[in-house]
């Protein structure tokens, strides 16, 4: 009789992964390079109507065209990192993969984040402030064109840049509430120009931030993150056509 051979050999466990596999100097890099990309979108906005010799009669058919494409440069160069660097994919990498929760139920929280937030706006007494989001809902079209915006390009590169690539690490580094918080503080700061400088406003961003934070950590789906930010805005913006194109303080 032969000897089991195979029941002598011992069997290695798998390797675990090491996620997230990106460093710091990664995500300095990607935010550094944040701003350029948007400059150059703008340039490229310029230069085609310039060229073509169109007259934009508003700021939104300009400004989102825009950030459109400084948004498509900036994760162009962050797939080239993944992809060539790492030699990862991109969008699993990111972690836009399904989750263990509902469609329905993302949509739900949050609409019940908005009215949450909507909620401790009012307690905080948020000024309803001059800012450059009024300046752009000067038309039918703008007002169309920044809610296409703001439910699908937005919410969806907002959530893969910060819950995405920044949260991963420092969860890692800080654990999950110190990661989630640290993560939103930059989402709340990047908010305050376009709400005049207002840091209630930023609170209550940065608070929402840290709830879509939490949905990436408990789903481990930054799909899922984005679906529940689509739909806060959503809600916000339903708002604003209600109240006759008044930008909800707390949206």
């Amino acid at each position: 009789m032969e000897p089991e051979i195979n029941a002598a050999i011992p069997v290695e466990p798998a390797p675990v992964e090491d996620y997230p596999f990106w460093k710091f100097t990664d995500v300095a890099f990607f935010f550094a390079f944040a701003f350029p990309c948007l400059v150059m979108g703008g340039v490229i906005v310029r230069a085609v109507t310039w060229l073509l010799g169109l007259h934009v009669h508003s700021k939104a058919l300009e400004l989102l065209p825009a950030q459109f494409l400084g948004y498509g440069l900036l994760f162009l160069a962050l797939y080239f990192l993944l992809k060539l660097h790492y030699g990862r994919p991109f969008w699993e990498s990111l972690r836009w993969i399904p989750a263990r929760i509902s469609v329905m139920r993302e949509v739900m929280l949050g609409f019940l984040l908005a009215v949450a937030v909507a909620s401790i706006g009012a307690l905080l007494e948020t000024p309803d402030v001059a800012n450059p989001m009024k300046e752009m809902l000067t038309d039918r079209t703008s007002v169309l064109l920044l809610a296409v915006f703001a439910t699908t390009l937005g919410p969806v590169c907002e959530e893969l840049a910060f819950r995405g690539f920044l949260q991963p690490l420092l969860v890692r580094s800080l654990g999950p509430v110190g990661g989630i918080i640290l993560a939103s503080v930059p989402f709340g700061l990047l908010h305050l120009a376009q709400y005049a400088w207002s840091w209630r406003h930023a609170l209550l961003i940065t608070l929402a931030g840290i709830a879509f934070g939490w949905m990436r950590h408990i789903t481990g789906s930054t799909r899922a993150s984005s679906i529940m930010h689509a739909s806060y805005n959503f809600l916000f913006f339903a708002a604003l056509l209600a109240q006759g194109n008044k930008i909800p303080t707390t949206w």
